[in-house]
């Protein structure tokens, strides 16, 4: 599962499909003048087109699970639904790897200021400081245990109403950038017995047939239940019945 959308950079806009990635901190897309091949999968941004874009001699790096990015920084106005952000630092990838085959063109880090390599200001935090954006109500606020990742305290894990797994509670790590939900191989293991999957290799499976019927995995943060049903905890694999 990925948690991709558009937003749009540049004046006049162009627009871009990118990752919400609580793991990172910077917005990266690829540009025009990328020589890397994996940029050319994607749309590129068309600095030239653009009359808000300005460049900058400073790069960085990035390492994500896919692999390593190079950067070249800029600023440029960028959109998210109704939400502008004048003068926002940016990375044009100049070198992609492990990117080639995503299924989205950048990626929009919403971690905290202190991760960010290129040393700007996050999306969100810019928004809040231009007073574009203020702390919505209707939702689930949760203390953090530490600043600079979304490290949270997790009550338990249930199932049919029995703990399987965080007894006692434990810390979890909030990613959206990370598909799987991971944990600890002794506990995953015996999430795995429970919900019966069989093990082959370092994979374990189950039959596409009984998903429907099984139940759905519970995570309880700050005394809130969350429930994660078994289309969601369970990835299909093609050609399989």
């Amino acid at each position: 599962m990925l948690y991709v959308g558009n937003i749009t950079i540049g004046t006049p806009s162009q627009e871009f499909q990118v990752i919400f990635d609580t793991g990172s901190s910077e917005l990266w897309v690829p540009p025009l003048f990328c020589p890397n091949s994996a940029c050319f999968t994607h749309i590129r941004f068309r600095h030239y087109k653009s009359f808000t874009y300005w460049p900058t001699q400073k790069t960085f790096s990035i390492t994500y699970g896919p692999g390593l990015m190079k950067e070249v920084l800029a600023y440029d106005t960028v959109q998210i639904g109704d939400l502008v952000s004048t003068d926002q630092p940016f990375g044009l990838s100049v070198a992609e790897c492990g990117f080639a085959h995503v299924p989205f063109d950048g990626v929009l880090g919403l971690n905290y200021p202190n991760i960010y390599f290129s040393g700007g200001i996050p999306i969100f935090d810019n928004l809040k400081n231009q007073g574009a954006i203020s702390e919505p109500g209707a939702l689930n606020w949760i203390p953090l245990t530490q600043a600079g990742d979304w490290h949270i305290n997790m009550d338990r894990i249930s199932m049919k109403r029995q703990v399987i797994a965080c007894s006692g509670g434990c810390e979890a790590l909030v990613d959206t950038g990370t598909s799987p939900i991971l944990g600890p191989t002794r506990l995953v293991n015996n999430i795995q017995k429970l919900i019966g999957a069989t093990p082959q290799g370092s994979d374990h499976y189950v039959s596409c047939f009984v998903v429907n019927i099984l139940s759905s995995i519970i995570f309880t943060i700050n005394g809130i239940n969350y429930p994660v049903p078994a289309q969601a905890y369970i990835l299909k694999v093609r050609g399989e019945p």
